[in-house]
């Protein structure tokens, strides 16, 4: 069970949704590791710490970021991109933790997106009012590869579009351990988080983590 994020009444959702051509949803998949990849975060953002980064039109993130992988997705006034160092300790990326792999791995093929392998895992960190614009995933190299992406702590409603910023978006509520895996025709299509609403998480507290994993290189 899990709550309507539109009301006070609880709905039975299936464990695995296909949402569109290309987007399954996999509801509490990430739930029975939820501590495990609590502690892995803190442990890579305790290397590369949370940070507001700022747009190439000088606009400052709501949502704070870290990376870990081979690959960290940045951005500055200089552009979009992946590189290979944190460019605010001019070190390597933290190793992706072995749990984060496998989770999204295996919610990849779960989805029928079979030898998903990530080298690069975004970890953002919402609080209330946070929100994230729609966007297209870009940067990286090999559109063939999808998109997995993991829900912790608050719930958030997660916004599907189309291949044009202006078409019409589906809004998806996103609970505490869902997945959202995205590929093939649905790969470069418009998506965002709504702003975050209030709330109190018994594990993470007043934020929602996201670990976003893609094939960056």
């Amino acid at each position: 069970m899990t709550l309507d994020l539109f009301g006070s009444v609880q709905r039975k959702v299936p464990e695995h949704e296909d949402l569109l051509p290309g987007v399954v949803v996999l509801r509490r998949r990430a739930l029975a590791d939820d501590a495990a990849l609590v502690a892995a975060s803190h442990s890579v953002t305790s290397i590369s710490p949370f940070r507001h980064m700022v747009t190439p039109g000088g606009f400052t993130m709501s949502v704070a970021m870290s990376n870990c992988g081979e690959w960290g997705w940045v951005t500055d006034r200089t552009g979009y991109r992946y590189d290979r160092l944190d460019p605010q300790t001019g070190k390597p990326w933290p190793p992706m933790p072995a749990i984060f792999e496998t989770l999204a791995t295996e919610a990849a093929a779960e989805a029928g997106f079979a030898n998903f392998t990530p080298d690069a895992c975004l970890i953002n960190r919402y609080e209330p009012g946070a929100r994230m614009s729609l966007h297209q995933d870009r940067n990286e190299r090999d559109f063939s590869q999808p998109i997995v992406s993991v829900s912790l702590g608050l719930p958030a409603v997660f916004q599907f579009g189309g291949d044009q910023r202006a078409d019409k978006t589906v809004r998806v509520p996103l609970a505490h351990g869902d997945v959202i895996v995205w590929g093939g025709p649905a790969r470069l299509r418009f998506h965002g988080i709504l702003p975050l609403k209030r709330g109190d998480h018994p594990l993470l507290g007043a934020q929602r983590i996201n670990l976003t994993f893609r094939r960056a290189g």
